[in-house]
């Protein structure tokens, strides 16, 4: 296959459904081979069965990113499968406890938002980085939102927190790093097409309609065009760009 990301090798946290498939498809359209990772088993290698059709290359890994040991197996597999780690899309995430005041929010909610959001995207990059290292470099993009630039009036504070805690952790470590070859970079999507989007949405036609008119562009964002952002910031092409918060969200902070 061919295209920007030829002879690459990425990891896909939360690569069973939503972004993170959207972006390991896109991945291996570009020519990377691709290591899925999800704690859901099933779904994770339905998106490996997917890159395969389509004539790319993945293997499927299990992995809590809260958890050090799993996050260390992830990328020792990806190593051993196919001998480098050259990007990755650190994705996996929780929701908590949606339209929750802080008040009424409850703490065990709050710990395991902190904990996969922004302990697993640290945990992540703590080992990813590690392996680039030892090959002089690499590129990482963090998913944040733009709950993670702005604030939120939904009631969600631990989701909130813990993006905001992605973008300054993506600036902070693409400055410790910047002459080592590694780059990092945060995507920050408005509501997109994901199982969790369905969830806020409730199916409800009508509260879709109101938070797709909160967008200048008058809908919510596709998977794959928060995919297109990730592999730019993965490829060549984007060579001088690290420490980015980028939205990708049809102008909605630009209000």
């Amino acid at each position: 296959m061919a295209g920007v990301l030829v002879g690459k090798i990425g990891v896909v946290t939360g690569g069973a459904s939503g972004i993170g498939r959207a972006s390991a498809l896109a991945f291996a359209k570009e020519g990377a081979k691709v290591i899925v990772v999800d704690v859901t088993a099933d779904a994770g290698e339905e998106t490996v069965r997917l890159i395969r059709e389509a004539g790319g290359a993945a293997r499927f890994v299990r992995a809590d990113v809260s958890s050090t040991a799993q996050v260390q197996d992830m990328v020792a597999k990806t190593v051993e499968t196919y001998g480098r780690l050259d990007c990755a899309l650190n994705n996996a995430g929780v929701d908590g406890m949606l339209f929750t005041r802080i008040a009424e929010y409850k703490e065990e909610a709050w710990d395991q938002v902190i904990s996969i959001n922004l302990k697993g995207t640290w945990l992540c990059m703590k080992y990813e980085i590690i392996q680039m290292l030892r090959q002089g470099g690499g590129s990482i993009v963090n998913m944040a939102s733009t709950a993670g630039l702005v604030g939120s009036a939904v009631g969600n504070s631990a989701y909130v927190a813990s993006k905001h805690g992605i973008v300054g952790l993506s600036k902070t470590v693409a400055l410790e790093y910047g002459t080592q070859g590694i780059r990092v970079n945060a995507v920050c999507p408005a509501l997109t097409r994901t199982p969790m989007a369905e969830k806020l949405l409730g199916g409800d036609p009508q509260r879709e309609a109101q938070m797709a008119a909160g967008s200048p562009m008058g809908r919510l964002a596709n998977p794959e065009e928060v995919a297109a952002a990730v592999v730019w910031f993965c490829s060549d092409a984007a060579s001088y760009v690290t420490g980015q918060a980028l939205a990708v969200d049809g102008g909605h902070i630009a209000r």
